[in-house]
């Protein structure tokens, strides 16, 4: 990737001087739209109007009529978002012990992980589907049993990163002449050479440019990245991981406008992060991942098949038991829990500064959610010092005791008063009723079941237990396939001997049994029934046995096709009917 000299950090452009209407049309822009919510707001002053679909209360989500969601719900569509991924550019470079400079540089600065965990497949439809759930006020995803977000400890077991130690700052925007004497003084190039965008650039400074920071661009990187590899032996004490996510959520907010068509930043780190949190209805592990390794790599990034409409029908009937809260569990002897994921402030990226709020998702962290406080707004660039104070004595910012709760009992607990808050100040539905593809055109059909009538939740308990069935696949006995379904057919004909009962049906015995989808983990896969054997299950009672009789049973014949000549059976007593069948195939007697 070539380093860049304009869009977005300089311009070889000349300025031109705003006229006064121009002046004049931004301030009125500025007064009726200001660019951070206002957390001062006086408590008696009137509320934002409700959005159609939620949020009834628009204190939190004061820009929701940008969103996409919106505009959705409103009858616009959008097309998948085009994804910038840099993962196969990474295996043209060979990083070898024969060059021992860069290969000791690139391992001191703790980035060498990098190269092998960056996925070369990203879905479309599915990263495009949580983007236009992620809400740039509260800076997380807003799902239909409420808020979730990529945290510092995700991005430390998902990458193995550095999240600690210096924040990356930049004193201000590169202007063109020091962009030109920074690639001179560090690529070794010509003045020329440097502002026609050299096509040679340091192995650091392309490996942030395909992963951590990779932007819209698709085939350069900022110059101003390039300050930070001005000493290397300080490539080591950067927080790599806090700017990754800080700059991850700037894509995602900057994705959320409905007019925006691109997604950049890490998408590794956000299909590693769905993988994770909801591996039954998207991933496909790797069976050789060893917990040693980053949890990037225990999964074999494919392609979702889906549409991203049908993707957007299967969150909105998302449940909080479908999600695996604590991914982590079996990765915590090799890499701990760091506490720096409890801290409560602003992580940045240089000038990109983002809101990090560990309060508003208590549940990944093992604890009870609570109604989250107000999120607080980013402060002025011009306070950059300020922040890396914060960071630098981060044990003073990170949230206290009685912040945190207590501890869950079972997990995605949350308080009896938090959903009625949440129906309030969110959008929990993205695919408008009339536009559903569902079984129902029910408005009710889109909530979930703590809310739906008595025949959604019967629609919601058939769905679930047909897509088990069909995710067992052919292993299963005829008789589990009929069972099922037919208790299906009688959950969707509203019978109440099936609504008095939730299990599954089994044909096996008791040792042979399977676990209902009410009791089955929503994580693990289903359990493959096998028929049993013949000595081991008996016909049932129920059934009668056959009338004894020496003759043999009567056969069915099939009449021969036209375009086969019917041969004579074979004479005496043993004869027997042949059926004729289609060439290709056996005949059977």
């Amino acid at each position: 990737m070539s380093p860049r000299t304009r869009g977005g950090y300089t311009s070889t452009a000349p300025r031109r001087r705003p006229t006064r209407s121009e002046c004049r049309r931004r301030v009125q822009l500025r007064e009726v739209e200001p660019e951070h919510p206002r957390h001062d707001r006086d408590e008696t002053e009137e509320v934002l109007e409700g959005a159609p679909g939620g949020p009834i209360d628009r204190c939190i989500l004061w820009s929701f009529h940008k969103h996409v969601a919106a505009k959705i719900w409103l009858g616009e569509d959008r097309a998948p978002l085009k994804l910038v991924n840099h993962g196969a550019k990474l295996q043209l470079w060979e990083l070898d012990v024969e060059r021992s400079r860069i290969y000791e540089t690139v391992q001191r600065s703790g980035l060498a992980l990098l190269i092998s965990c960056s996925h070369r497949v990203a879905s479309r439809p599915m990263l495009s589907a949580f983007c236009e759930r992620w809400q740039p006020e509260t800076t997380t995803f807003h799902l239909p049993f409420g808020e979730m977000s990529i945290t510092l400890d995700d991005v430390a077991s998902i990458l193995h990163i550095p999240i600690t130690g210096s924040m990356i700052s930049f004193s201000q925007p590169l202007r063109v002449d020091d962009a030109n004497a920074l690639l001179v003084e560090l690529l070794g190039t010509t003045d020329v050479e440097a502002s026609r965008e050299t096509e040679q650039c340091p192995f650091l400074l392309h490996l942030v440019g395909c992963t951590l920071f990779a932007d819209k661009s698709a085939t350069s990187v900022g110059v101003v990245y390039l300050e930070l590899f001005r000493d290397l032996s300080m490539v080591g004490s950067y927080a790599w991981g806090a700017a990754c996510l800080a700059f991850m959520y700037r894509q995602l907010t900057t994705a959320t406008r409905f007019e925006v068509r691109q997604l950049g930043g890490y998408l590794t780190l956000l299909q590693a992060w769905i993988y994770e949190h909801f591996p039954e209805m998207f991933s496909s592990p790797d069976m050789s991942y060893i917990e040693s390794r980053p949890r990037a790599l225990r999964w074999r990034p494919h392609v979702i098949p889906d549409s991203l409409q049908s993707l957007r029908e299967r969150l909105d009937r998302l449940q909080s038991s479908d999600v695996c809260w604590e991914p982590y569990v079996d990765h915590r002897a090799e890499h701990p829990f760091p506490d720096i994921a409890w801290f409560s402030r602003c992580i940045k990226c240089g000038l990109v500064v983002e809101p990090y709020h560990p309060e508003r998702v208590l549940r990944q962290f093992r604890h009870i959610q609570t109604i989250p406080p107000r999120p607080f707004a980013p402060p002025r660039p011009d306070l950059s010092m300020l922040l890396d104070q914060y960071w630098e004595r981060w044990t003073d910012h990170v949230l206290i005791d009685q912040s945190r709760g207590r501890r869950c009992q079972y997990s995605g607990e949350s308080v009896a008063e938090y959903m009625a808050w949440y129906d309030r100040i969110s959008h929990r539905i993205v695919q408008p009723p009339h536009l559903r593809s569902g079984f129902t055109t029910d408005a009710r059909s889109s909530l979930p079941s703590h809310t739906a009538s008595t025949s959604d939740s019967h629609n919601a308990r058939a769905l679930r237990l047909l897509r088990h069935v069909i995710s067992g696949g052919r292993q299963q006995s005829g008789d589990y396939f009929w069972g099922a379904l037919n208790e299906a057919h009688s959950i969707l004909a509203g019978s109440d001997e099936t609504s008095a009962s939730h299990s599954t049906p089994s044909p096996a015995p008791a040792s042979h049994s399977t676990p209902s989808p009410a009791t089955r983990p929503f994580f693990c896969p289903p359990t493959f029934v096998y028929p049993p054997p013949a000595s081991v299950d008996p016909p049932p009672a129920s059934v009668d046995p056959p009338p004894a009789s020496d003759d043999p049973p009567p056969l069915i014949v099939a009449p021969p096709p036209a375009s086969v000549a019917p041969l004579a059976p074979a004479a005496g007593p043993t004869a027997s009917t042949t059926v004729y069948v289609r060439s290709k195939r056996k005949k059977k007697t």
